[in-house]
């Protein structure tokens, strides 16, 4: 399976939300990330991540692993991928909206759950408690979730 990232970043009782702008999850809010490259670790490339897309930088000291979670979609093997999911303890600069993602502050009890991917009201409550976690989940050609498994 492919490996990719995901960050949170949750500072004075809000969360940093990004709109994806093209690609995969186009027009949905959620953390940022992405592939992993070949020459670099998964932690690596979440911090290469986080700076493509919010011009934010942070060092493998200022991160946290806190979950995986395991896609799966019926149209396509080749989209599987294990989701390495960061929590980002510290980091430098102003989150600055790219080519790719809008950056948007959310209150915790205003999370657009609505606008985002169906597995994020599964997980995303966890992260926020400072849980660790591991999950499947799949998901059918249209986007929708069809089942999932919680592993720990």
């Amino acid at each position: 399976m492919k490996q990719a990232t995901l960050w949170i970043l949750v500072e004075h009782e809000k969360i940093l939300l990004c709109m994806k702008k093209r690609g995969f999850w186009v027009g949905k809010w959620n953390g940022a990330g992405g592939k992993v490259d070949l020459w670099e670790t998964v932690a690596e490339g979440m911090i290469r991540e986080l700076h493509e897309e919010t011009l934010l930088e942070c060092w493998l000291e200022d991160i946290k692993t806190r979950g995986l979670l395991h896609f799966y979609f019926s149209e396509s093997k080749t989209f599987a991928q294990d989701v390495h999911v960061f929590e980002i303890l510290q980091y430098q600069g102003s989150p600055t909206e790219t080519e790719e993602m809008r950056p948007e502050w959310y209150a915790l009890d205003a999370i657009p759950y609505s606008e985002m991917w169906e597995d994020d009201v599964i997980w995303l409550p966890r992260f926020l408690k400072g849980e660790t976690f591991e999950y499947d989940f799949y998901f059918d050609v249209t986007g929708h979730m069809t089942e999932y498994r919680k592993i720990r």
